[in-house]
């Protein structure tokens, strides 16, 4: 398995590369050293990570993309992973059976969209305002589609969302699923939503109330 930067990406759109052998892929991004002159301060904007929207994590984040096969479309600034796809993130993690890749066209080259098909798996890991504990949401379709300039991701093909015990269901095929960056998840379109408890334990002599 060979290990080629993502950095590189636009490069190899350049030149067109494709590859048929198993790789992966690695972006880092940091923020650009600040500068000296009080006017160029002034005119820059924020720095946005590479997925489009802000992050609290502290110092470069490494984006891995793991695929049996990738190509590289540079007219059309596409790249696209085939084969035991997965997406390893310090936000949230993708597996899926094909991946595409939508650059911006221009000098930076950032990420636009993601688009998942086939056997889709997303997991997105946040803290529980209660407890501040990890709390897991995995999301599960037939297709999905990440949107850099927001961070939502969207799930269609009879999606299902499942966090902790609790699922979130699909009645339709056409129903779609949204999950933002916050781990809200808005739902258009029939559904079932299925609360587990577990059952309390009776302390032993405890008779039942009538």
């Amino acid at each position: 398995m060979k290990l080629i930067p993502l950095v590189m990406l636009p490069l190899l759109l350049a030149s067109g590369v494709f590859a048929q052998t198993s790789m992966t892929s690695a972006v880092q991004t940091s923020k650009p050293a600040a500068s000296n002159s009080p006017k160029k301060k002034q005119a820059e904007e924020p720095t946005k990570n590479v997925f489009g929207t802000e992050s609290k994590i502290e110092g470069p984040i490494t984006t891995e993309i793991y695929a049996d096969e990738a190509f590289f479309d540079s007219n059309k600034n596409v790249g696209v992973f085939t084969g035991h796809v997965k997406v390893l993130d310090p936000r949230f993690s993708l597996q899926s059976d094909k991946l595409t890749v939508y650059l911006r066209k221009g000098q930076d080259q950032g990420l636009e969209r993601a688009v998942a098909d086939g056997n889709v798996g997303v997991v997105r890991e946040r803290p529980d305002p209660n407890t501040n504990q990890p709390t897991r949401a995995v999301g599960r379709s037939d297709h999905a589609v990440y949107t850099a300039a927001d961070g939502n991701v969207q799930l269609t093909g009879t999606p299902r969302v499942q966090q902790g015990p609790n699922m979130h269901l699909a009645t339709s095929a056409d129903t779609v699923m949204l999950i933002n960056q916050s781990g809200q998840l808005t739902t258009h379109g029939p559904s079932r939503t299925e609360i587990h408890q577990e059952a309390k334990e009776e302390k032993p002599g405890t008779q039942p109330k009538e």
